[in-house]
């Protein structure tokens, strides 16, 4: 997080979370965007929020993930997550659930085939021999790529909720930015640098015609030889030729993510790093007037590790008397009063940063820490059912660290 940001110092700084669920946010949007930094389980809250609608709304809901892990398909038992859009069959759904991962090459040539201005400048541009390497890995292609997609499923109108997962926040603000970022660059003078010597001397100008320009295409020439210059100029000077395409769709695109049945969540632990990320996040939605639908804590620990009765329990079975022999029961109940404070005093430590949020949305719902590890499908439910406001306290698993999150 930026050195500028600010959090509130005590309890009375911020509104306390609610766990009243985030159901309205389902029943109110046609798109809903997950953001928020690496290892807070985005994907998993993504794929739970959209089992959560299927199961209590008659919606066919499909995910997106732009950044999937390979557990989450194990969980959903489904292999791999791929291009084309897979139902998943899950018992007591009221609607549907699908899920799909984005595949930026195939987006990729759909896109220069719908935006390109006729079929032999398409097949040109697919034909350079730098198009897969250049969309692969320039001008944040993926993140471009997500949002051109976002655009079309829903103007296919073929599902009533799109749940998009998004790459780290940070990322995800590149994410935001993209389609702006795609049109700044086809407007660039970087861009029309690159293709002087082209534009200049024509689609022939070959060798002469590059050693006739500027020092630094002579240098070039001989570094890397007039072909790779060529196609380098040739595939941005085409891709100039749909730029009026791709600035109306960064337009519709941007039009789109403040649509008033566009949403996103947030999702963070209740860690340090990853709120500070949160709180970034959230202001930057605010500061573009985008529509915070709520905030998703994972991995909390239950409200017994405050429960004072618990924790002078803990303390008695602690306390030794003298010459007292210790027997397997004994170290047992020992063991299990050391472990009962220590994850009292991580609760302790969770409590405290939620308290010091200096923003908390009204829609804010603590997650516990979920045993994924016996029935990856069945926690998947029960981490829905907590986002729509339920209670699953039988599948809470402290002992497990790790547990709560797919990715």
């Amino acid at each position: 997080m930026a050195a500028t940001s600010k959090r509130g110092t005590s309890a009375g700084t911020a509104r306390q979370p609610l766990n009243g669920g985030i159901d309205s946010v389902a029943k109110n949007s046609k798109i809903v965007i997950t953001c928020g930094s690496g290892g807070v389980g985005k994907t998993t809250t993504a794929a739970a929020f959209g089992i959560a609608v299927a199961r209590h709304e008659a919606k066919r809901v499909l995910v997106v993930t732009i950044d999937p892990a390979r557990r989450l398909a194990d969980a959903l038992g489904i292999g791999e997550i791929g291009s084309t859009q897979t139902q998943v069959e899950i018992p007591g759904l009221l609607g549907e659930f699908h899920i799909a991962m984005l595949d930026t090459s195939a987006s990729w040539d759909d896109l220069i085939n719908r935006h390109a201005p006729d079929e032999e400048t398409a097949r040109k541009i697919l034909s350079n021999p730098l198009y897969r390497n250049i969309t692969q890995r320039f001008v944040q292609s993926h993140d471009y790529i997500a949002m051109e997609h976002l655009y079309d499923l829903n103007a296919e109108g073929e599902f009533d909720l799109l749940v998009i997962d998004t790459p780290p926040s940070r990322h995800a603000l590149d994410f935001l930015d993209a389609p702006q970022r795609m049109a700044e660059f086809f407007s660039s003078s970087l861009l029309k640098w690159i293709t002087l010597p082209y534009r200049t001397f024509g689609e022939r100008a070959g060798r002469l015609g590059y050693l006739a320009a500027k020092p630094f295409y002579q240098v070039a020439d001989r570094i890397l030889g007039s072909q790779f210059l060529a196609d380098i100029a040739e595939f941005f000077l085409l891709f100039q030729g749909m730029y009026n395409g791709f600035v109306e769709r960064a337009q519709a695109v941007t039009g789109l993510l403040h649509d008033e049945r566009t949403s996103f969540l947030v999702v963070s632990t209740a860690e340090p790093s990853p709120l500070h990320e949160a709180e970034f996040f959230m202001r930057e939605l605010e500061r573009r007037h985008l529509r915070l639908g709520g905030l998703v804590l994972n991995q909390v620990l239950p409200d017994v590790f405050h429960d004072p009765a618990a924790q002078r329990e803990a303390g008695s079975l602690l306390a030794k008397g003298p010459g007292e022999t210790i027997t397997a029961d004994r170290q047992l109940a020992l063991d299990v009063a050391r472990s009962f404070q220590r994850f009292a005093r991580l609760a302790d430590r969770q409590s405290e940063e939620i308290r010091r949020l200096a923003t908390a949305p009204e829609q804010t719902v603590r997650v516990p820490m979920i045993d994924f590890e016996s029935d990856q499908m069945q926690a998947m439910i029960d981490m829905g059912s907590v986002l729509w406001g339920e209670d699953v306290a039988k599948h809470v698993a402290p002992k497990k660290r790790g547990a709560g999150r797919l990715s």
